[in-house]
């Protein structure tokens, strides 16, 4: 704002951004959005990734990295009917995101003009909440509440602006107050004292954990739990993120996501203690209760939704780290607890594979663990050999894992990326199908541009390898072709992102013993591309 005028609508806004902390603007934008980023204040950044799913990516890594609210500006119909898909994976992966669409002209739009859209429920109910607001006055009111319900909320909180209301004069009556976001909700006595008495008197409890107990305070609960009753740790399945130090001893592995599967992995428990998860993610129907008759499930989550959707017996809405330690220190003396069978879970190192031994994802994966420091992050996209990247590269620090918890294809590479932007110490890696790689491709111009060491792994089998083995288990085979002619190294290239093939072991290992010890410190994006065997 010039010195000596009156404060407009954008000013306001661009103060309201400030004083929530959103310094960087992840875009693609149109004409609509021309004069709110024109002349853009130096302390905003401004990153632009080239299709709107990338953009939620990107904003998505970003807002997980830093632990708050991302902020994203999209154009009209057009750029939010892109990014609907990435939208309903930061709602599933409960990511903070302030999203700003751009509409048409407030005053023709009764005339429906060229690129006017029909916005309100275009995005469905992912958005945790939106407004369109019903005077240009409201725009700065209505970022800081989309601020805050993006917050408390966990998710995206969409607001449409019509172009021409930047300009408008800001009414200072209007103007929002500071609203303090408070998290962190601690549970009440009674409902500790109701848990402790649950676990105390199960004779073969286990614990259960997910996505929202990723965190320093959480792992450090949670272990002191497990440690103290001595039993094992399950991770749920389909996690967007870990739950607990997957190197850890207690660790049993991940949950199976089919219900035959999963009595018989958790049948020997008479109580499972499930902690930041939804109790239980499944994938394709199967008949059957999810647990065997007398198994209790108790829940503490600090989501609302997972609450009232899950199959438990107790449920706490509290924050799980403050629970899980209150808990803790109300059990009684460590009592011996009955032996529960542990699962087989792969122990040791395994045998280096010769140096010409083609590739397969066991091979890649084993590579990527001997080299990886205990701080990597590995983003995955790779539904077709997820178990075996789970089975043997364990997280081993918060923020160890990241992964799409809605299931929608398109976010590891654009993640990837806007992890290593807001966590820009450590070393960010993306594990990604081919198959995947081509729904967000266009983010690996954004690394290239802005200086982004983030290494992608692509496991490059030229074929819809999942959809492969599904159809198989349904005694047939499909109809789509394989793509073995989509060079994907030529793809990232073209996007000004540097890339390699490797075929063998050796090749692979050597790449990485030249990239993995400086991948902290690094600033230009590299694509590793694996051929796989078939």
């Amino acid at each position: 704002m010039e010195p000596g005028t009156d404060p407009t609508v954008r000013d306001a806004a661009f103060d309201v951004l400030r004083r929530r902390g959103l310094d960087r603007i992840f875009a693609n934008p149109g004409s609509t959005e021309i004069r709110l980023l024109t002349d853009l204040p130096d302390d905003l950044d401004f990153v632009l990734a080239l299709h709107e799913g990338a953009v939620v990516g990107l904003a998505t890594g970003y807002a997980t990295a830093t632990d708050r609210a991302a902020l994203v500006v999209l154009h009209t119909t057009a750029g939010l009917g892109n990014a609907v898909g990435a939208l309903a994976t930061a709602r599933v992966n409960r990511t903070p995101l302030v999203v700003l669409v751009g509409q048409q002209d407030r005053r023709h739009l009764t005339s429906r003009p060229f690129l006017t859209g029909d916005l309100e429920g275009l995005a469905g109910s992912y958005p945790v909440w939106t407004s369109a607001p019903a005077r240009p006055q409201d725009v700065p009111a209505a970022l800081d509440r989309a601020f805050h319900e993006a917050t408390t909320a966990r998710g995206p909180a969409v607001v449409t602006v019509p172009s021409d209301d930047w300009d408008a004069a800001a009414d200072p009556r209007v103007l929002p107050s500071p609203v303090v976001v408070r998290r962190g909700r601690a549970p009440g006595p009674g409902a500790v004292a109701e848990l402790a008495a649950t676990v105390g008197a199960a004779r073969r409890p286990a614990v259960v954990v997910g996505a929202d107990a990723d965190g320093p305070a959480a792992w450090e609960a949670l272990v002191g739990l497990a440690e103290r009753l001595g039993v094992p740790v399950w991770q749920e399945a389909f996690a967007a993120r870990a739950g607990f130090p997957q190197d850890h001893p207690l660790f049993a592995g991940h949950l199976p996501p089919e219900r035959a599967a999963l009595r018989a992995a958790l049948g020997g428990h008479d109580l499972l203690l499930v902690v930041g998860a939804p109790v239980f993610r499944q994938y394709q129907y199967s008949p059957g209760d999810l647990v065997e008759p007398g198994t209790t499930i108790a829940l503490v989550t600090d989501d609302a939704e997972d609450l009232h959707h899950s199959r438990a017996d107790l449920a706490v809405l509290a924050d799980p780290a403050l629970t899980v330690a209150t808990l803790t220190a109300a059990l009684g003396p460590a009592v011996p607890r009955e032996g529960t069978p542990r699962p087989g879970r792969a122990t040791g190192s395994s045998p280096r594979a010769a140096d010409d031994a083609p590739l397969d994802p066991p091979t890649v994966f084993r590579a990527l663990a001997a080299r990886l420091p205990a701080d990597a992050v590995v983003v995955e996209e790779t539904p077709s050999s997820r178990p075996d990247l789970h089975r043997l590269v364990p997280a081993r620090a918060p923020l160890g894992f990241l992964s799409a918890a809605q299931g929608g294809l398109g976010f590891g590479v654009p993640a990837a990326i806007g992890v290593r932007m807001g966590a820009p110490t450590r070393p960010v890696v993306a594990v990604v199908g081919d198959g995947s790689t081509l729904y967000g491709v266009q983010a690996l111009w954004s690394a290239a541009h802005y200086g982004v060491g983030v290494l992608v792994v692509v496991l490059d089998n030229g074929r819809y390898a999942i959809m492969d083995r599904l159809a198989a288990e349904a005694g047939g085979k499909g109809p789509w072709p394989g793509f073995a002619e989509v060079d994907v190294a030529g793809l990232a290239t073209a996007l000004g992102c540097p890339a390699r093939r490797v075929a063998t072991a050796g090749e692979l290992g050597g790449l990485l013993d030249d990239v993995v010890p400086g991948l902290a410190d690094r600033d230009t994006p590299l694509v590793a591309v694996c051929s796989l065997l078939g």
